[in-house]
């Protein structure tokens, strides 16, 4: 999904009722609302690169992505809040409508000063909302090109089927917040199960987090997801840090990954290469105006006899304009080494999306 949408939550239905309907009525919550909201944006973009197999990339096209995000909330007699959220990815591509896609889906269930449980069935864990922080206009570096970016893997085995626990932001004196996070996934990487119903992954991750916020504008934060010896990934882990620093209406970032790969996958006798990466963006709003640079440079290790892999640079300048519900986007894109191998890929893209 384009995560720089505005989701102005424009709701054109709201129903009150009594209790929640389906698994939430037994908690007699009051006064529940249901929310439909949605976004649609047309992007135009071109591509040229001269790495290997990048003919199948280059061109022009104009493609429509269309989402639509339903929710219900509401309180318990305890004073807990339950809320429930789905988002269809209704993307078209140059072969078929993917037809509704469920891309995202969550149930959280708020405790007030106990903390929050959210149950992640498709993405939306507290460990991979940070995989990527850098401030941006429009989209994450990674985002325009071929090269299959690993730097933004973190929280990736542990983001669906699993349920996070959330610290609320408690004060640890000098004007600094600290907040933390922990997630459990019965079988990482192998998506959620059905209700009821098991997934065929045999291993099982666990994800942390944690956040320091002080109010001179800086953020601190870092985060771990380790997945257990057993099954494809046996021991693949990710580490990430990261530093976010805002002044008025400039923001700038910092960020590293470290991907620890399989010790030993199934069907192999060597390790995987592990991979490391660090970013860095700076971002400038202005009102309804947006620009941003961003740079991640990552890094597959050598592994045994076989040697690491040339550094693969990626970029972006961007820009955005905001009127109302519609914004206007851009960003030019480009590679260098993709795949770790010598070569240059070029994206552009010019968009515009409507939140309704």
């Amino acid at each position: 999904n384009k995560t720089n949408k505005r989701r102005i939550m424009n709701n054109f239905k709201k129903v009150g009722l009594s209790a929640l309907a389906g698994s939430l009525a037994m908690f007699s919550a009051n006064a529940v609302e249901y929310t439909v909201s949605g976004d649609a944006q047309a992007v135009w973009s071109s591509a040229e690169g001269n790495e290997a197999g990048a003919i199948g990339s280059n061109g022009k096209g104009i493609g429509v992505d269309t989402d639509l995000y339903f929710s219900a909330s509401g309180e318990l007699d305890n004073g807990w809040t339950v809320s429930v959220f789905t988002a269809l990815d209704l993307e078209q591509s140059n072969t078929a409508t993917s037809g509704g896609i469920n891309s995202s889906a969550q149930m959280t269930i708020g405790m007030g000063s106990m903390g929050t449980f959210q149950f992640n069935d498709i993405s939306g864990s507290a460990a991979n909302a940070i995989d990527d922080v850098l401030p941006k206009a429009y989209e994450e570096v990674w985002d325009g090109t071929t090269h299959g970016a690993s730097s933004h893997a973190f929280g990736s085995n542990t983001q669906s089927g699993s349920v996070d626990f959330r610290t609320p932001s408690f004060s640890i004196g000098s004007g600094v917040t600290m907040s933390a996070s922990g997630t459990y996934d019965p079988n990482a990487g192998a998506g959620p199960a059905s209700a009821g119903g098991v997934a065929g992954s045999q291993q099982s991750g666990t994800a942390v987090t944690v956040k320091f916020v002080s109010d001179t504008g800086l953020t601190i934060g870092a985060g771990e997801e380790t997945v257990a010896d057993t099954g494809i990934n046996r021991g693949a882990g990710t580490t990430t840090v990261y530093a976010l620093y805002s002044m008025g209406p400039i923001s700038v970032g910092y960020q590293e990954a470290y991907i620890n790969a399989s010790s030993n996958p199934v069907g192999s006798s060597t390790a995987g290469a592990d991979t490391e990466s660090d970013g860095y963006a700076i971002a400038y709003t202005a009102g309804n105006m947006s620009v941003s640079y961003g740079v991640v440079n990552e890094q597959k290790q050598a592994v045994g006899a076989t040697a690491a892999l040339l550094e693969v640079e990626m970029s972006a300048v961007q820009a955005s304009y905001t009127m109302g519900a519609m914004t206007l986007g851009a960003s030019l894109y480009e590679t260098d080494n993709p795949e770790g191998v010598t070569g240059k890929y070029e994206e552009t893209e010019l968009s515009v999306s409507f939140a309704f």
